[in-house]
């Protein structure tokens, strides 16, 4: 992981700027994250910490994180026993994955006692582990029992004990003796691979660094190392150290082309060459809240939401499997015509057919070739009868096409709200926009209205941008928001945008009357596409007219409009800069 013990010292460096501040509030987004504002003299400040196996970190933080309307055990016991409570110290050991955070607290009975979390960060054995003076463990934010781990249980009331610890060197402190000693072990061994065994608290990304520095580009093995390799790698590992020492650190990102950040480091990463983009950030926590926000972001909503994406995940499919069997209802409807051809022929050959028979062999007069055909016949009726039967069953598929194709369009029209509904999920960012789409869905039937203490939280406005030319570009955050951006909000010489054929928010480029340049139009058409089910496509059609040429169609589900008069515009997603033009 890249989150290796020698990034983390870079973390350490900046928590150690709120020692001596105190706890202002404490809240738990998810069930494993924790987030403490502390107020110094230079201004409040937020720890985040977060023990999530993917995404496991711990740093400051200048993201505002939306917070679940109850909070959580964990959170209020966090309350109770750090509340107004004073950063004392921040420890690491050596460059082991955990860093503790020492606080001053009260205790109930008024005297001042030492609280410590322990920060974990081991992939998926990360935790935080809250301790009191005496050792002891008071609670976690994930407990392990007996039997998940017979080496290291994390229960309350037990020793707080490390966690195994291999005999590794910690470059900040070994000589160049100990390093090439420690390396001699692993003769035979890829270089980055020893370096990794060797040395604690180093990342996969830091050690093909170092080997990239020390071979030059080239494939280096232990054992097999020239005299200046050798020497270019004890070099690079000093001049990392004494980056870290000094604080002379370039805290870089890198990204594929297509924006898919992979990597993270404190220094320059030239491994990569023109593979992929890398960027810098000025400072531990600002690369961190980077790396993960948007991860963070979705996670987290998918916990809050569990719930209704397992109802729409089942809604798509009942819905769909209803209308599969309802279009081979409706092509078995197809055989009507035969039915009164049947009663037809059996009407102009009644005189040749008697009660009794089992069928009737006719000629087909429609046919210009007039061949010869058996029809079936019922040996309890009459001739009159068994014509009236056809004549019954051609009836029955006319009004069965009939209702089946009303229900064929209504069920299509449902299974793309249902696909509308689970989009704006995907991109809910708050709380709030996730109890929008449970009123939507309760309004609409799907769910039983919840029963809340007091009046629902107030939907939050649209989604805002700001165009290059100074346009703004508003953006539905779900399908009644959408009704109300396209219907009621909009004037009628606005521009109006939606993807083609598939769901997404409506945009909405408030013009004031005049006519906006196509850079803005351009920008707003890729907000469309970001803002819909097509944000990882390579390219996605976006319709675009006046807002006067958009209506709603009689009883149609929010979010549904038709539209006349519009253009299509082609554009590639691009989501930085979606989030460049957006207003904070």
């Amino acid at each position: 992981m890249a989150l290796d013990g020698a990034f983390l010292w870079t973390v350490k460096k900046e928590l150690d700027s709120l020692i001596g501040g105190r706890v202002e509030k404490i809240h738990q987004p998810s069930r494993e994250e924790l987030v403490i504002a502390i107020r110094t003299r230079q201004g409040s400040k937020k720890v985040y910490i977060s023990a999530n196996a993917g995404s496991a970190r711990v740093h400051i933080t200048e993201k505002t994180i939306d917070n679940p309307q109850t909070p959580p055990m964990f959170c209020m016991l966090m309350r109770k026993l750090l509340g107004s409570g004073k950063l004392v110290d921040v420890r690491q050991d050596g460059l082991e994955r955990i860093l503790f955070l020492d606080f001053e607290c009260i205790n109930e009975l008024g005297d001042l006692v030492t609280i410590t979390l322990a920060s974990e960060i081991m992939g998926r054995c990360s935790n935080l582990i809250v301790i009191n003076g005496e050792g002891r463990i008071i609670d976690s934010i994930k407990r392990v029992d007996g039997e998940m781990s017979r080496e290291r249980p994390v229960l309350p009331g037990m020793r707080y004990t490390m966690p195994p610890r291999d005999d590794r060197l910690n470059f900040l402190k070994c000589e160049s003796n100990e390093i090439v000693s420690a390396l001699e072990k692993n003769v035979g061994t890829e270089l980055s691979k020893a370096i990794i065994r060797s040395f604690e608290g180093i990342s996969p990304v830091l050690a093909r660094e170092w080997t990239y520095f020390a071979g030059r580009g080239a494939h280096l093995i232990c054992g097999e190392m020239t005299p200046d390799q050798v020497d270019r790698l004890l070099y690079t590992i000093k001049r990392t150290r004494n980056q870290l020492i000094d604080g002379d650190l370039c805290f870089t990102t890198a990204a594929t082309k297509d924006g898919l950040l992979k990597d993270f480091s404190f220094i320059r990463l030239s491994q990569f060459g023109n593979l992929m983009y890398t960027r810098e950030h000025e400072s531990a926590s600002a690369l961190l809240d980077c790396f993960y926000s948007e991860r963070d972001r979705a996670s987290r909503t998918k916990q809050r939401a569990n719930d209704l994406f397992k109802l729409l995940m089942n809604l798509t499919e009942r819905i769909s499997r209803r209308l599969s069997n309802q279009r081979e209802e409706l092509n078995r409807c197809a055989e009507r015509e035969y039915f009164k051809l049947c009663g037809d022929l059996i009407s102009a050959n009644m005189y040749r057919i008697s009660k009794g028979d089992s069928f009737a062999r006719v000629e087909n007069f429609y046919d210009e070739a007039c061949p010869m055909m058996e029809i079936e016949l019922d040996v309890r009726k009459t001739p009159s009868q068994n014509a009236q039967k056809y004549y019954s069953e051609y009836k029955k598929a006319v009004t069965a096409e009939q209702k089946l194709t009303e229900q064929i369009s209504t069920g299509e029209e449902e299974l793309r709200y249902i696909e509308s509904v689970f989009d704006a999920l995907t991109r809910a960012s708050s709380e709030n926009d996730i109890i929008q789409l449970r009123l939507e869905l309760s309004e609409q039937g799907y769910i039983r209205s919840a029963q809340q203490k007091g009046k629902p939280p107030k939907a939050l406005p649209p989604i805002e941008y700001r165009s290059s030319d100074g346009y703004i570009i508003l953006v539905g955050r779900n399908n009644i928001q959408n009704d109300r951006l396209s219907l009621k909000l909009a004037e009628k010489n606005d521009i109006w945008m939606h993807t083609q054929l598939i769901t997404g928010s409506h945009v909405l480029v408030l013009t004031d009357g005049d006519t906006p340049p196509d850079r803005t139009l351009e920008e707003a058409a890729i907000i469309a596409a970001v803002n819909s089910s097509g944000r990882d496509s390579g390219q996605v059609p976006v319709d675009y007219c006046l807002a006067k040429y958009v209506k709603k169609p009689s009883g149609a589900k929010p979010g549904k409009v038709i539209f006349t008069n519009y253009q299509t515009a082609f554009v590639k997603p691009d989501k930085e800069l979606t989030e460049r033009l957006k207003v904070k």
